[in-house]
């Protein structure tokens, strides 16, 4: 079973592999979030051939998501020849739910001049099994498979797959199949117990500098608590080859 079986053009259907871990009668957005980039992706190569990159995507999370149907409605705030702003609305019942902004580029060859200053992590390979669920509960954390390096309490390198499709009988791009692991990131190397202290992110903004390769999503991630209730989850992203980009997590910090 996939994460959501479309309906119509913009309708999908979640299953219970979205079941949220905050809240079990609700989605974890990781899924809906791959979901907005495939509906963008797809909507990209309906209107033109060019194959424009996803280069940041901009998610607001406005609010939780039952395990129902959810409608995607995509608009082109400013179109262009080589760069485009595009919008994606993931809404319940007429109720907006999550709010992407995402722009795209043009694709050239600059291998001649590639580089970082980011460090890579170790390989999947090279990092030990851990379950999740020991620390989360919910149909979505059931469904991914981790290895994780902790640090300290808030700072682990960790690889995450999954076998469980985005959208059932359709063809997903790489890169919205890694958008749909993105948001595991604050809770796979949590400062506080979930039981003790509420987190939960009320955005994600994610910046890709080459399309993924391979299963696994590399995450370098360091959890930060202020002292008056945020808080920022902050990710380097990895495929097996070394950083592709950056992700991060704006969070509500709620002592129980």
């Amino acid at each position: 079973m996939a994460y959501f079986e479309r309906l119509t053009p913009h309708r999908f259907r979640a299953t219970e592999h979205t079941g949220g871990a905050w809240d079990l009668e609700t989605q974890h957005i990781a899924p809906a979030l791959g979901l907005m980039a495939h509906v963008l992706e797809t909507d990209r190569d309906a209107r033109r051939s060019d194959g424009l990159a996803l280069t940041r995507l901009s998610y607001d999370i406005l609010g939780t998501v039952p395990i129902a149907e959810v409608d995607v409605d995509v608009q082109v705030l400013r179109a262009g020849r080589t760069i485009e702003l595009v919008e994606a609305v993931l809404s319940n019942t007429g109720r907006a739910a999550v709010r992407l902004r995402a722009w795209l580029m043009e694709p050239r060859d600059t291998s001649a001049v590639q580089g970082t200053g980011q460090a890579r992590i170790p390989g999947p390979d090279e990092t030990k099994p851990w379950d999740p669920t020991s620390v989360w509960p919910g149909g979505f954390i059931a469904t991914v498979d981790v290895r994780r390096r902790q640090v300290e309490p808030g700072r682990a390198h960790f690889w995450v797959r999954t076998d469980v499709p985005l959208v059932a009988d359709e063809e997903v791009g790489p890169l919205s199949r890694m958008v749909g692991l993105l948001d595991v990131a604050n809770g796979l190397t949590v400062r506080a117990e979930p039981t003790a202290v509420l987190f939960p992110n009320v955005d994600l903004t994610a910046h890709v500098i080459d399309q993924p390769q391979g299963e696994w999503v590399g995450f370098d991630t360091a959890v930060s608590f202020g002292p008056t209730g945020v808080g920022l989850t902050a990710s380097v992203i990895h495929d097996e080859r070394g950083p592709i980009g950056t992700s991060s997590q704006s969070l509500t910090i709620r002592p129980r």
